[in-house]
């Protein structure tokens, strides 16, 4: 499955413009992404510090809560985001449940996972906002980012391709495959 990419350089949110692209009927499987960020959001109505320069979006697809149901995306998609970014870096990445990945105990990466239903379809918008180049403050919590951590030099373009193409590849094995397996193919890795 291709994801649809919607690249731009300055919103006030992914997730917001991915339900604003459903609501318009423009609801093949997409991924969001922008440089800027002026309004991001974390779970629970917190604010996601968007620094310019680090990693923001949005991939949305059409989902069937009875084959499997939004809290074990919150799983599935804090193991995958963990496996894809891991390959940059060169310290192990912990999750934080539901949707917080720390390294050494500093969050470096947020999920939030919002499902909404339209034309009697329900969609999973899936946000991850990845501090790549820089740490944000946050009171009350460490932050860190990917470059402090790295085997290589950073590209965020190379690593939302990285993320494009594992994405397609899971909106797939999430049509085709039950629920143990995708727990345990992606919880392994």
């Amino acid at each position: 499955m291709r994801l649809k990419l919607r690249k731009f350089n300055i919103l006030k949110s992914t997730n917001d413009t991915a339900h604003q692209l459903i609501k318009k009927n423009l609801y093949k499987p997409t991924m969001v992404t922008s440089k800027i960020q002026t309004k991001g959001r974390g779970t629970m109505g917190k604010k996601w510090i968007s620094k310019k320069g680090n990693i923001f979006f949005s991939i949305f697809f059409e989902i069937n809560p009875k084959k499997i149901n939004f809290k074990h995306y919150a799983t599935l998609n804090a193991f995958l985001v963990k496996k894809i970014i891991s390959k940059y870096i060169n310290k192990k990445i912990k999750i934080k449940w539901p949707n917080d990945l720390l390294i050494e105990k500093k969050k470096i990466c947020g999920i939030l996972q919002e499902v909404i239903s339209f034309k009697k379809k329900n969609f999973l918008i899936v946000g991850v906002g990845i501090n790549s180049y820089f740490s944000p403050y946050i009171s009350g919590c460490k932050t860190s980012c990917l470059n402090d951590h790295s085997k290589k030099n950073l590209d965020n373009n190379k690593i939302l391709k990285d993320i494009k193409k594992n994405y397609e590849k899971f909106i797939d094995e999430t049509k085709k495959q039950q629920l143990s397996y995708l727990l345990k193919t992606y919880k392994n890795n």
